[in-house]
């Protein structure tokens, strides 16, 4: 009884527009132009084919098991248990789960980023705490909270794409546009150099939202009908958004703009300040949209007791939320929050999708 009182989410709500959102955060705002201006326009749309392809044909593995199976609570964890046994179910189950932690400090680091852009005199390591204590405040108090804040970030997204799409900065040509890039690599490091797969891994994770409407897999109305129209849905549409901002950001600077500037979308948008405004909300609903679903990843694993502690783990509350893991995932945050680099926490994010994503399809093929 308890399980059927926790399904209240339909297909737009609980799959569709977490999955969008977390596709359309952090990378998206502050990276996308450093890789056109590392890779140069094809090199870009290559790495994009090649994640997206990526991301599609999990989407399409996802959706199919969906609809052929009842999908409990963990999404993908609860696949893997149930096609390859718990302990192979696990041992995938885990790197799964610590892509929520790693991928949460990843959008507070952007968020920060655009913050610093507001205030730049503000303590970054200040920022991310006060960032953390509350997001990870409204996921506790409920999901369903989590979930309408969605709605109004959504809308703000929408109006940061018209401002960046409207801008009268975009001068160049395509004509003048740098097919294929010479990998300078980071400012940070005085652009030491990169290649084609540094410049995925630190993309790729822009295309890991896929699994984010899964992850509420026990808490949907119908998953077999939301989780593959939701995701598929949310995967075309970030898609041709994609394509689009490559073309923009080929035609409002230089290779040397694109690769040494992070806020360059802001400063040559029509109205910097609505790009910000999208860049703050994309960030922080994604890292919420983690706060939510990541605990849940960790609950069902405990339910299984594979883990140590998982009678903790694995315990709800009287209203259903997986309080225990909740704690868990925002001591592990914490954690990685004292990283410091978004540079560094994206290849470990793209390492562990990339794993669980090849599960899901091997678990098709099967």
């Amino acid at each position: 009884m308890q399980q059927d009182s926790r399904r209240r989410f339909g297909t737009f709500t609980g799959v569709f527009t977490p999955t969008l959102l977390t596709i359309l955060g952090v990378i998206m705002y502050v990276r996308l132009g450093w890789v056109v201006g590392n890779a140069g326009l094809v090199g870009s749309w290559l790495i994009m084919l090649l994640a997206l392809g990526v991301t599609a044909a999990t989407g399409l593995s996802l959706s199919s098991i969906a609809t052929n199976t009842r999908i409990g609570d963990g999404g993908p964890y609860a696949i893997m248990t149930r096609s390859l046994g718990y302990e192979v179910g696990a041992s995938i189950g885990v790197p799964l789960y610590l892509t929520r932690p790693l991928g949460i400090a990843m959008y507070i680091f952007g968020f920060r980023e655009g913050w610093l852009w507001l205030f730049p005199t503000h303590d970054p390591l200040l920022i991310d705490l006060a960032v953390f204590v509350v997001l990870w405040g409204t996921a506790w108090i409920s999901a369903d909270l989590a979930f309408r804040v969605q709605y109004l970030i959504i809308a703000v997204i929408g109006m940061s794409l018209f401002s960046i799409i409207a801008s009268e900065q975009a001068v160049l040509g395509l004509d003048q546009a740098q097919w294929f890039g010479d990998y300078p690599g980071f400012p940070e490091d005085g652009f030491k150099g990169t290649d084609f797969w540094g410049v995925f891994a630190v993309f790729f994770p822009a295309t890991t939202g896929v699994l984010a409407g899964a992850n509420m897999s026990g808490e949907l109305k119908d998953p077999r009908r939301a989780i593959p129209i939701g995701t598929l849905c949310a995967i075309a549409v970030s898609s041709v958004i994609y394509f689009a901002l490559t073309l923009w950001a080929v035609q409002i600077g230089t290779p040397e703009e694109l690769a040494g500037d992070y806020n360059l979308f802001i400063d040559k948008s029509r109205w910097g300040w609505m790009v910000l405004a999208g860049l703050l909300g994309a960030t922080a609903s994604s890292a919420l949209a983690g706060l939510v679903g990541g605990p849940r990843i960790l609950m069902a694993i405990g339910k299984h007791r594979l883990l140590p502690g998982s009678d903790w783990t694995g315990a709800t509350s009287e209203d259903g939320e997986p309080r225990n893991a909740m704690l868990m995932t925002g001591a592990l945050v914490l954690a990685c929050l004292m990283v410091r680099d978004l540079n560094a926490i994206a290849p470990l994010v793209t390492m562990f999708f990339l794993i669980t994503y090849g599960v899901l399809n091997f678990v098709v093929l099967l």
